[in-house]
């Protein structure tokens, strides 16, 4: 296995690079060629990053503070991709993501702990994000069932061995039902120190996989889905106070023809160039199933536009503002040619170029949620979770690459 991923990466590494077609979304209607000029992109490393193999990792966010440092978040201390023992777990980097320290629980509520964000706020605090989740209990609830009807049939059995039953068993039953669902929510950690201490979470009106987003005016939106809610609304929260307290500040409209409580999911903001902000939204059933939706907000967040597609197949997407004022958006690809990829704009979110190829080694659909910084010599630095055939678990990734 070690001569496979020298093999890949290598083959990633010397690669030609992709060229970066131009491409306009539906709803541009104008020629790509002249909005967004032809780029490409060469990866220089892949690796993984992760050090705890017995454990599955998901859903993670990089983030490069002022000071250049990196932290990596994730949902660590798992057992698989839907478990009780989910933990907000991070470490850090001091040379660029060259070396990363030792894996570190900053939470480990008794739920299921998921999804995991990081940002530097204006005042240089650190917020970490993530939601809590009973989505395990099903599974268990059929799994004592089928346990006990087989018992009764004087066979034992069942998916999980007796062991593993009594720790998932043990865990639900930590807390009354009536305890567990009041844990549930949507929360932020707070760091004043760099990270040293964190805060107990804290509630933040919405959640979405990579978290809030910090405005130039020192505002922190947070672009998502309310949780645990009937009506399980899709917007924008809003924090004036350095994420300490979240505020609904905006519906995000929907589109006529969908259910945007069961088909919008996993949103991220980004504030472009020009002042504008731009949201995606990941689409699930019916029209664009799979695709990225994008919406905008042209008055700081207060109001919205109806989402629309943008010709994007590939889920959930972060954004980030290049140094150069150009949009990046990453997004896994969970089909073949399975992986993660990249699009430029150039024009502040209005159009986006053909896909770049960050990763395209995946052996299936359990990857991505890929988040990426822009490094001090201009390099970026991809960070995404993965299935592979080894080790058995989900590991972090991180590819090293640039644009050309």
């Amino acid at each position: 296995m070690t001569d496979r991923r020298h093999f890949l990466t290598q083959s990633l590494g010397t690669a030609a690079s992709l060229t970066l077609a131009s491409k306009v979304s539906a709803e541009a209607g104008t020629n790509a060629a002249e909005s967004v000029p032809v780029a490409s992109a060469v990866v220089r490393e892949t690796r993984v990053i992760s050090s705890q193999p017995q454990f599955y990792h998901g859903w993670p966010t990089v983030a490069r503070r002022r000071e250049g440092s990196l932290w990596v978040v994730w949902s660590g201390g798992r057992e698989g991709h839907v478990c009780p023992f989910g933990q907000l777990v991070a470490m850090t980097s001091k040379d660029e993501g060259a070396t990363w320290t030792r894996a570190r629980v900053l939470h480990d509520s008794p739920l299921d702990d998921r999804d995991a964000g990081i940002v530097e706020t204006a005042a240089g605090t650190l917020l970490a994000t993530n939601f809590t989740s009973l989505a395990y209990e099903p599974i268990l609830e059929k799994e004592l069932t089928d346990a006990d009807a087989e018992a009764e049939a004087g066979k034992s059995g069942g998916r999980f061995s007796p062991e593993e039953r009594a720790i998932w068993k043990a865990t639900r039953d930590f807390l009354t039902p009536q305890q567990r669902r009041t844990a549930l929510g949507e929360w932020v950690l707070r760091s004043t120190d760099g990270g040293t201490t964190w805060s107990a979470p804290m509630p933040t009106v919405v959640n979405s996989p990579h978290g809030p987003t910090v405005l130039r005016d020192g505002r922190l939106i947070y672009a998502g889905k309310q949780l645990w809610t009937r009506e399980g609304k899709i917007g924008v929260a809003e924090s004036k106070d350095d994420g300490i307290s979240w505020q609904w500040l905006a519906d995000i409209p929907t589109r006529p023809g969908d259910d945007a409580t069961g088909g919008y999911h996993e949103l991220h903001a980004v504030e472009a160039a020009d002042g504008s902000l731009i949201a995606h939204i990941r689409k699930e059933n019916g029209p664009q199933h799979g695709e990225t939706l994008q919406s905008e907000s042209d008055d700081g967040g207060r109001t919205w536009s109806v989402p629309h597609p943008i010709g994007v197949w590939g889920l959930p997407s972060h954004l980030l503002r290049l140094r150069d004022g150009r949009l990046m958006m990453t997004y896994g690809h969970r089909r073949p040619p399975f992986g993660n990829q990249a699009r430029i704009s150039t024009d502040h979110g209005k159009t986006w170029g053909a896909p770049l190829s960050i990763s395209a080694d995946g052996i299936g659909g359990d990857l991505g949620y890929p988040s990426t910084v822009e490094l001090g010599d201009g390099s970026l630095l991809t960070v995404w979770y993965e299935s592979m055939r080894m080790p058995a678990k989900a590991v972090l990734r991180q590819a090293r690459w640039t644009l050309a």
